[in-house]
């Protein structure tokens, strides 16, 4: 078995629950290397975990030595978009969705002020290719997190859910890729589409929330 096996999976429990407790509290316990088996939680069928999310591993996590997979950004992406993280004064329908999570290193460091361009379909399938409805970027505060309030993308011909994503850190080379829900039936059928990239999504006060942690 390899060495390193033990010390990766506790970090992967540990950095879904700094979205919870915060990254600081992620950092001290990767830091620790402590070697205490843990056990995931197994899936539902629904892509989410049965129990507390906190339990839910992300894929990949800072201390595997990957970087979050990269995917094309697609025919859609206008360039410039405006300063924002709040997109749902952009429609008057659709569920809507927070995603919160962080840009931490492969070493588990947060990247604050890293900049993430996000912009997806509406809720009839639809891109604005005139304007910046459903289109903005923000940046991480300075523990490397985000958060994005939005509304849940519709299928359209060809692909299933999905948001689009750049993320570049101060002076680091841009990631751009794609996010994608859990259980949507349409996954398997979208050639793109790579569990890699899978939200961990549940109900919300009012909608839906989401969280995915960037590594790069």
């Amino acid at each position: 078995m390899d060495r390193f096996e033990e010390p990766v999976v506790s970090r992967r429990r540990l950095l879904v629950g700094g979205l919870v407790l915060g990254v600081p509290a992620v950092l001290a316990a990767c830091s620790s290397g402590g070697s205490e088996r843990t056990t995931r939680t197994p899936r539902t069928t629904s892509g989410s975990t049965a129990g507390s999310p906190t339990t839910l591993a992300p894929t990949p996590a800072c201390g595997d030595g990957d970087r979050t997979e990269a995917q094309t950004e697609g025919p859609f992406y206008e360039p410039d978009s405006p300063e924002k993280a709040d997109f749902t004064g952009d429609v008057s329908n659709g569920t809507r969705i927070v995603l919160t999570g962080s840009v931490l290193t492969t070493t588990c460091q947060p990247v604050g002020g890293a900049l993430l361009d996000v912009w997806h379909a509406d809720a009839d399938g639809e891109y604005d290719n005139e304007g910046y409805r459903l289109r903005g970027h923000f940046f991480t505060d300075d523990q490397g997190a985000y958060r994005l309030q939005t509304i849940v993308p519709a299928n359209y011909e060809g692909r299933t859910k999905h948001f689009h994503v750049k993320v570049r850190p101060p002076g680091g080379r841009l990631l751009t890729t794609q996010l994608y829900f859990p259980g949507e039936p349409r996954n398997e059928e979208d050639s793109i589409f790579s569990s890699a990239l899978l939200m961990d999504v549940r109900d919300g006060a009012s909608g839906k929330d989401a969280t995915f942690t960037f590594v790069v």
